[in-house]
């Protein structure tokens, strides 16, 4: 159970190193607008907030990695709680769907440190 976890825990970071780059790199592109569902006028508008919102995905990343190469439960399990707080507020305030590619995902990878 010990490398699912951190199969999970990993497959996390990942996708939150990837969304810092969609979001503070990518913005204006095709890519990150057909991500986000924006227009080439709202991603050229924002692209200061989304470079802002891509760093705090970093540093969700570099916790997780973090709590990965130290082997501290606790560091991953506040992470993913991290993850799955911000899913659910983005789930409630932006797209439904942010809700099954964060929270569901660190809700199960919590469950699987837990199990550990």
């Amino acid at each position: 159970m010990t490398l699912i976890a951190s199969v999970l825990v990993g497959l996390i970071a990942l996708l939150h190193v990837y969304i810092l780059v969609l979001e503070m790199f990518l913005w204006t592109t095709p890519r990150a607008m057909k991500a986000f569902g924006t227009t080439p006028e709202l991603a050229a508008q924002t692209r200061v907030m989304a470079g802002n919102q891509g760093l705090y995905n970093g540093f969700l990343a570099a916790g997780l990695i973090w709590g990965l190469l130290t082997g501290a439960q606790d560091v991953q399990l506040f992470f993913l709680a991290c993850v799955a707080v911000a899913g659910l507020y983005g789930a409630a305030t932006a797209n439904r769907r942010i809700l099954f590619v964060q929270t569901v995902p660190a809700v199960l990878a919590i469950l699987t440190v837990l199990l550990a």
